[in-house]
């Protein structure tokens, strides 16, 4: 008897979850346990993202209000798991990088023999229709599919969280749209046909975003507040940008809070500490960070210049 059919017998209850309201909470109903990292605390604009490692185990069926992508790692050889999604079971081989898609409002129920570790994306649907400006859309469930592209942008979401913490905002819904527009393109119910733009930003809408980022670096800026400065979806203001000015959204800031902090540190009146609280950095060994790899000298060293 597989694990759905065993499930049905025993009338096992269900969960429904709201990760964007219960967080961590919803997990630990889920896992009974905390996962190890979580962007909960980064505050990404619905987008949640999660990392933990763990033994073997099995979930009752669960109906979750986000799109759900479960994305294998940590695992040296392939591992053997069951599940079902919208009442279709596999047993399936599951090896590193793998990855399981579950759309909103839909069961799934697992079961894992061996210890690996998952990275955990969950997005709300109107991120999709936000993404590029479309109207509502279906994704289709997948199992234990390999696609290299969603596990290298998983493996990044990660090392941004645990490099950066809190001040991964920007960044972190940066990677996280290009993976939602992915997933658009390549696991939907329609083909998405994405346009492309090579001429930029207009001179007026690039002067608007770069005015709002100056007068705001001391804030933790999100990639939907400067789309919508510039009047356009996430997707298509992040290629422009980037056309525009030959870097990322991202990269700008960090560039733009760098340059402002190289400026008040040469005037001396604040601490190295205060002048990173000042420019939008969580503390002084980010400013530390990159101030090293834009300029090649330490705040220390500007200051004593």
């Amino acid at each position: 008897m597989n694990y759905a059919e065993r499930n049905s017998e025993l009338g096992t209850m269900t969960l429904t979850i709201d990760f964007a309201k219960e967080g961590e909470v919803g997990y630990r109903r889920v896992f009974s346990r905390s996962p190890q990292l979580t962007s909960l605390a980064a505050g990404w604009d619905g987008i949640c993202f999660g990392y933990d490692y763990l033994p073997p185990g099995e979930t009752t069926e669960v109906f979750s209000l986000q799109h759900t992508l479960a994305i294998f790692t940590h695992t040296n050889q392939s591992q053997v798991a069951e599940r079902s999604i919208d009442g279709k079971f596999h047993r399936e081989q599951v090896a590193n990088g793998n990855m399981v898609l579950v759309p909103a409002e839909v069961g799934c129920q697992s079961r894992w023999f061996d210890w690996g570790g998952v990275m955990f994306f969950g997005f709300d649907p109107s991120k999709m229709t936000q993404a590029i400006d479309i109207d509502s859309i279906e994704l289709i469930p997948q199992f234990a599919l390999n696609d290299p592209l969603v596990h290298q942008i998983g493996l990044s979401l990660k090392t941004v969280l645990e490099r950066d913490g809190s001040a991964s905002r920007l960044y972190g819904e940066s990677l996280s749209n290009a993976l939602i527009v992915h997933l658009l393109q390549h696991y939907s119910t329609r083909q998405i046909l994405i346009q492309e733009y090579t001429n930029g930003l207009s001179k007026a809408r690039l002067r608007c975003v770069v005015d709002y980022v100056h007068a705001h670096l001391d804030q933790d800026l999100s990639l939907s507040e400067l789309a919508a400065i510039a009047k356009m979806s996430p997707h298509y203001f992040s290629q422009l940008f980037k056309q525009a000015t030959g870097v990322t959204p991202h990269q700008f800031v960090i560039r733009a809070r760098v340059e402002r902090a190289k400026e008040l540190l040469i005037v001396g009146k604040l601490s190295i500490a205060d002048v990173a609280k000042q420019v939008g950095f969580v503390d002084q060994s980010h400013l530390h960070r990159h101030c090293k790899k834009l300029l090649g000298v330490t705040p220390r060293m500007i200051q004593k210049s």
